[in-house]
């Protein structure tokens, strides 16, 4: 038996060998199957670049956090050149200053973000339902010029909020036009601090609740509400137990929107004097870089927090669905009698008034979030010093004064500090430019990657690695945009990028590919498989199945996907502002010129950015049916 040992031997080796060649041949066959489908290959590359894109500078502002800096606090007393330390950490909890550096931001931060989820979703809700449910007049006006405050730069309600209030006795600044014309003086708490920027704030993102909610409300079925009608329930009990329900996603994902881009709101807390992580991030400059580091941790920690969250809310839910119809036509409210109290009116007896009154509550409300910034900051630009409103108490024009406009050689006379008028300002267009070269590239770069993200997350709905891709891409959205500029900050110093355009748009396509992504997946989401298997029956190759048949289809939605990064990057100042010099791009010399007390300079670069984008997007709504209120933080 001995003898036939080695042949048993033999043999087994051979079948083994046989078995192991027969799996890899399967699993060789099964990969060149998945691959062979383009979306799939094209998942696997996303994944692997929007790994790198979002952890890479991830990690290097968590080095950062325990790296000694010359010339720093942890440096000094630590007595170490280079190396690593933990004295950042400990110095930031338990240090004597651990509460103005630490915990006075961070409650501050979290209580400015609560509040204004609340106003946002109050404020927007309450619109979207009256848009959407009631017969209140001037909807398609209305419509149109509430989502102006998300269209302005972040910062323009809070400077129209200081034009308005401000006097010089209280805030120490140039009297705004209730004190210059009326002699009113607001308190302090009113002017600056927690109030008027949760105010703000929650008028800027009002836009968020209003598509989101909005949408529900225009396309939810309409039976359930019909029915107990029928039975004869109370329209506030039916508002109460049927609608409020079927809107909760909504609510969710306008609480989380909201909440994170209020946490990293900059401009606004800036500009109104509240100490946030993001404010004192700045304050700390290089003195504290490490601890500062720690702040834009714990703000990204708090955006992987949101969307954890959000996850687990939609786990056990279907996220996108396709409306196909409505079996009920919905029944509008009519708004009744506009008794003391206006949205109560809504349920009582049909008549004119309360239509009329509900009206014109919010044309007035639109037009100070909407027109009247236009108004004030180009009255700002003529005025001959910050806050002389007396050409409208005497009603004389020729104390106005071209000069911030027309001056055409460098003079440092009348407060122009050796500038330029704006129309003759060599740096002011040479920024701008800048800013179009940014906003073009991260518009052609975050749009075409959202729209392969959305293509391919939705031809994989079930795939882990689908769902991976789907949350890296969405992520940058829900941290806020100055962890992600300090993040990059420290990347791109580590690379010898700084100030340069490449280091601005690979921030601003890692921060704006979700704006790209959730819109083009929605549109993917609706879109039927039918249409794309009748082209691979034929056999259309996928480049011309994309090119000829689903982006034509879904030209509207994609078109979003790109003007939301544009937009968006032509007013951002938060993001860019640690990534370059003041005079790169137009928002950092708006904020320049701001330092500098040159309100007229920044008014009409405000005024500049303003109406530039509000002419983008109705030129791009003209053309080809796409526009911001169709896209804003995704469906």
């Amino acid at each position: 038996m001995k003898r036939f040992m080695p042949l048993a031997w033999y043999r087994g080796n051979i079948m083994q060998q046989t078995v192991k060649a027969s799996r890899a041949r399967v699993w060789l066959n099964k990969l060149k199957t998945t691959f062979s489908k383009p979306q799939n290959a094209i998942l696997l590359a996303l994944g692997i670049l929007l790994t790198f894109s979002t952890v890479a500078p991830m990690i290097s502002i968590a080095l950062d956090t325990v790296t000694v800096h010359v010339g720093s606090v942890d440096s000094h007393y630590t007595g170490l050149k280079e190396g690593y330390t933990l004295y950042n950490w400990v110095d930031l909890f338990t240090g004597k200053l651990a509460q103005t550096n630490l915990w006075t931001p961070l409650l501050n931060s979290v209580l400015l973000s609560v509040f204004s989820c609340f106003g946002a979703i109050f404020y927007g809700g309450l619109f979207a339902y009256l848009v959407t449910r009631t017969n209140m007049r001037c909807k398609k006006y209305l419509s149109s010029i509430f989502i102006f405050p998300y269209i302005m730069p972040q910062w323009t309600l809070a400077v129209i909020w200081q034009n308005l209030f401000d006097s010089n006795l209280v805030t120490g600044t140039s009297d705004g036009l209730l004190t210059a014309l009326f002699g009113i003086r607001m308190p302090l708490w009113w002017c600056q601090g927690m109030f008027p920027s949760v105010m703000v704030l929650s008028l800027h993102y009002a836009p968020f609740a209003y598509i989101l909610i909005g949408g529900i409300f225009r396309n939810m079925d309409a039976n359930l509400e019909e029915a107990a009608t029928i039975m004869g329930t109370p329209r506030l009990k039916i508002f109460a137990r049927v609608t409020l329900p079927l809107v909760k996603p909504a609510v969710l994902s306008t609480v989380l929107l909201v909440f994170s881009s209020a946490m990293g709101s900059y401009p606004v807390p800036h500009y109104l004097n509240l100490t946030t992580l993001c404010t004192k991030y700045v304050q700390m400059g290089e003195k504290r870089a490490g601890e500062a580091s720690i702040l834009a941790v714990i703000m990204i920690l708090f955006g992987v927090l949101i969307l954890i969250v959000n996850q687990r809310t939609t786990s056990g839910r279907q996220s996108y669905t396709t409306v196909t119809g409505k079996s009920g036509q919905i029944s509008l409210v009519n708004l009744g009698k506009a008794g003391p109290h206006v949205v109560a009116a809504s349920f009582s007896s049909s008549t004119k008034a309360g239509r009329n009154v509900v009206a014109a509550i919010f044309c007035v409300t639109t037009f100070f979030t909407g027109i009247l910034p236009i108004i004030l900051f180009a009255i700002e630009t003529f005025l001959p010093n910050p806050g002389d409103y007396s050409f409208i108490r005497h009603g004389v024009a020729g104390n106005l004064t071209s000069k911030w406009w027309m001056t055409s050689e460098n003079i440092t006379e009348n407060g122009m500090y050796g500038q330029k008028g704006i129309l003759f300002n060599e740096a002011i267009w040479g920024a701008f430019k800048g800013t179009l070269i940014v906003a073009v590239c991260c518009a052609l770069l975050a749009g075409t990657i959202g729209l392969l993200v959305g293509y391919c997350v939705s031809k994989n709905r079930r795939s882990k690695w689908a769902a991976y891709v789907n949350n890296m891409a969405f992520l940058p959205y829900l941290m806020p945009s100055l962890a992600v500029g300090v993040a990059f900050f420290v990347f791109g110093s580590s690379m010898g990028i700084f100030n340069t355009y490449l280091l601005l748009v690979l921030a601003g396509t890692v921060k704006y590919i979700p704006f790209a992504s959730r819109s083009a997946l929605s549109s993917m989401m609706q879109l039927s498989g039918e249409i794309e298997e009748a082209a691979i029956i034929q056999d259309i190759p996928w480049h011309k199945r994309m090119l000829n048949i689903i982006i034509p289809i879904q030209k509207s939605s994609i078109m979003s996907g790109y003007l939301l990064p544009f937009i968006t990057c032509v007013r951002e100042l938060t993001l860019f502002m640690l990534l370059c010099s003041q005079t790169k791009i137009i928002t950092t010399m708006l904020d320049y010129f701001d330092e500098m007390g040159l309100y007229a300079f920044s008014s009409g670069i405000n005024l500049i950015l303003i109406v530039f984008i509000l002419i983008c997007n109705a030129l791009i709504n003209k053309l080809t049916g796409a526009s911001l209120d169709k896209g804003i933080g995704g469906e």
